[in-house]
């Protein structure tokens, strides 16, 4: 069996995206040593595979969540990015080079300079809409290429990059060296989906989070409606407000997960609603019928995996993207944060949640996940790409 090295970035929703592949290649055989930083460490416990806790420089500034690639935002993050990889390189490379390098493709690009150090296979997890000619995300996030510091920021990656032996810039940025892109997503929700090619949509991997305990339904058959900004991007408390007065006391049992705001600053909370720091997503969407979501990738896919109607309040660039993406399909509704109202909220929550075309199109995404394969499709892939034995 062979020995894989497993690199994710600071931020769960880069994170559990790949628990479930590296949990299937564990069962498979396979030696897995996944090295995640030190606050998600326990994530992968479960998984079987030996962990291996790094340090990140994103936490020493400040940053509470991964820096976001996109917007005005980018530069900056580039450059926290490239601090990380010149932090990490040096220290994942004191351990033995493996057959076969995994790891996250938007943000942990210091797999791509190992595997080309070591001169192993690499595939990538790309957990998010992937662009190419066709459609690309600078849509939604208007890079301009020529802007001034944008340039100054890609002269410092060429510098950094030749060092290492690597002169294809753009083709680094893209992971076309990878052996193979598995996208986690069905290529159904991907914009020109059919016009990709070098990707594998593998669509959502749950793992054995599909089988998350931790919270109990309510009693009685009051319908279930959770409510989550997701990881990053959830410090609201007033949008938080707004969304308790759009849905209590109309005969739902509201499921809140705040994050980081502290529950004392949304007041006294009604009957028929819970708040909680966070709450086992999966778990919960199994009995809800509708979903208010920051539309983040990973909870898009496992409300749609759960066949739940999304009601999207998107925060940024990508989530956006995710947010059109799921009205255009028929699979929910989208509204703007910035102009919520309490009864637009529960409007589009009753919509979502009784219209049979709705249902139709969920059902008809449902089997688009069904078959994309998963874990199964996704571990497959990944022992094409091994090293013949010997």
């Amino acid at each position: 069996m062979a020995t894989v090295s497993h690199y994710v970035p600071l931020g769960a929703g880069h994170v559990n995206p790949t628990l479930g592949i590296v949990a299937e290649l564990v069962r498979r055989g396979h030696r897995v040593t996944s090295f995640v930083p030190e606050r998600f460490a326990g994530l992968p416990a479960a998984t079987g595979a030996r962990v291996v806790p790094v340090p990140s420089t994103w936490e020493a500034h400040g940053l509470a969540d991964p820096p976001q690639m996109h917007g005005r935002h980018l530069v900056r993050a580039m450059g926290y990015l490239l601090d990380e990889t010149r932090m990490l390189v040096p220290l994942l490379a004191r351990h033995p080079a493996p057959d076969l390098v995994l790891h996250d493709g938007p943000l942990a690009i210091w797999g791509r300079v190992l595997a080309h150090r070591w001169a192993v296979p690499s595939v990538e997890v790309w957990p998010n809409l992937v662009s190419n000619r066709h459609w690309s995300m600078n849509r939604y996030t208007r890079l301009n290429p020529l802007a001034p510091r944008f340039l100054a920021m890609m002269m410092r990656y060429g510098s950094y990059l030749r060092r290492e032996g690597i002169r294809d810039v753009r083709g680094f940025f893209e992971g076309s060296a990878a052996a193979q892109r598995l996208v986690t997503l069905p290529r159904a929700f991907q914009y020109a989906g059919e016009t990709f090619e070098g990707y594998r949509f593998v669509g959502p991997v749950l793992g054995d989070r599909a089988a998350e305990t931790g919270w109990t339904p309510p009693d009685g058959d009051r319908p279930v409606l959770l409510v989550s900004l997701g990881s990053a991007y959830n410090r609201r408390p007033a949008l938080y407000r707004t969304i308790l007065a759009g849905l209590a006391g109309r005969g739902r049992h509201v499921v809140l997960a705040v994050g980081d705001v502290d529950p004392a600053e949304l007041g006294p909370l009604p009957a028929g609603v819970e708040v909680h720091r966070s709450v086992p997503q999966v778990s919960v969407l199994r009995h809800a019928a509708a979903f208010v979501t920051h539309a983040g990738m990973g909870g898009t896919m496992e409300g749609l995996a759960a066949g739940v109607p999304l009601v999207a309040l998107p925060q940024m660039a990508e989530q956006r993207a995710n947010a059109d993406r799921i009205a255009e399909l028929g699979l929910g509704a989208t509204l703007d944060p910035a102009t919520l109202t309490p009864d637009r909220l529960w409007s589009a929550v009753q919509q979502v949640s009784t219209d049979p075309a709705v249902r139709e199109r969920l059902n008809w995404m449902a089997g688009e996940i069904a078959a994309a394969g998963g874990a199964t499709a996704a571990a497959d892939e990944i022992e094409r790409a091994l090293p013949p034995p010997g």
